[in-house]
This record gives structure tokens, sequence and C-alpha cells, in this order.
């Protein structure tokens, strides 16, 4: 995931812009890949996602060429409560037996402002693809300063956004249970080359 941000930041700040494709890691102590939901009118829930993976080549010469893909393994679901996380894997929500990822495939990106940017993409959930678009904030690209990471590139990202879970075909428990979706990702991404790969952002 962290791949398709480091595309953003090249985007939105040219003077970080590479020569050369650039490849970032998720640095998976420093991530978030979140939402919220309504219950009842009562209070939100939130979640998390803590088993995520992708891959992503920025070309600067050629920005359409550019691809990020992401998986995200939906069993992972987090919502700090064993009953309602099994609730949620099986073919009431989920349905994590049949269905155990959901992916995301960027399909454009534009510029929105200084640090800003948005993303487009199809989100394949429950065998059902739909259009998503999120918007992404930059936070800060530089050289890690603490001595033990190596100097290793680091980038930072805030990502908001929603979705209609009714849209994918998850209808379970309307109204009680909202149909939007609010998402929440705050990430941060690592280029592991040369000394770079000893830093312990490299290795989470």
């Amino acid at each position: 995931m962290i791949r398709l941000f480091a595309l953003l930041a090249a985007l939105c700040l040219p003077g970080l812009a590479q020569a050369q494709p650039v490849e970032l890691r998720l640095d998976r102590s420093h991530m978030h890949v979140g939402f919220t939901v309504g219950h009842i009118g009562f209070s939100l829930t939130h979640g998390r996602f803590n088993d995520v993976s992708g891959n992503f080549v920025f070309d600067n010469d050629n920005v359409a060429a550019s691809k990020v893909s992401i998986t995200i393994q939906t069993r992972s679901i987090d919502t700090n409560h064993q009953g309602r996380d099994n609730h949620l894997r099986n073919a009431d929500f989920f349905d994590v037996e049949k269905h155990p990822t959901m992916t995301f495939v960027s399909t454009s990106i534009e510029k929105t402002g200084e640090n800003t940017g948005r993303v487009t993409g199809n989100l394949t959930m429950l065998d059902v693809t739909k259009p998503v678009t999120l918007d992404v904030r930059f936070m800060r690209m530089a050289e890690h300063p603490l001595p033990a990471y190596k100097k290793v590139l680091t980038a930072g990202f805030s990502v908001r956004g929603q979705i209609k879970r009714s849209e994918f075909g998850m209808t379970k428990f309307a109204p009680a249970i909202p149909d939007v979706i609010d998402l929440m990702i705050d990430v941060e991404g690592v280029r592991c080359v040369g000394a770079a790969v000893e830093a312990p952002s490299c290795k989470s």
C-alpha cells in the first residue's frame, strides 16, 4: 500500500521526485489501515486490518505507466472484540473462507494541492469490484534521523475515504449498521536499499 503513497509524494512534491523508479515497503510498526462504522446510533465502532501487503513501481518519466496494487487479508480484521471479529469473518460480512482477500488496484492519480492528492482505483471485496476514490495528505519524506535507522528514506501519509458496503453485497443488519464506512489509513513507507536494509523499519 505504501508504494501507492510514494507515487503521490512524487506528484505532490516535485522536488522529491526521483530520476529512477522509487520503491518503498510498508513499515509495519507504523501502519494503521482502519475503519469506523456506526452502532445503532449509539457510538462508533473502530476496526483495522493487521495484514496488508502491496507492490508499486513509479516511473517519473511516464507517470501514467506507474502501477500500484494492495492486498488485505480479510481474516486479519480486528475490532478489539473476539466475538465481534469472529462474526465479521463469517458469511454475514466478509465471509473469509470464500473471500480471504480484498484488493485495490489504482487507475488514476491526481494532485489536488501542495501536499495533497487523490487516488482512484478498483476495490474488489466479496468478488465485487467497484471504483473507490481516496484523499491523501503527504506528511513528510526524508532520511530517518536516528542513527540506528541507517538514513533509510522514509515517507508518511494520511489517507481518508468512504465506501458503501451495500455496493459490494454486504447488506446484513442495515440500517442498524450503516451503509457508509469511513476509512482511515495512516502509514509510513521505507526504501530498503544499500545500508538501509539493516534499518529496523526494513525488518518490521
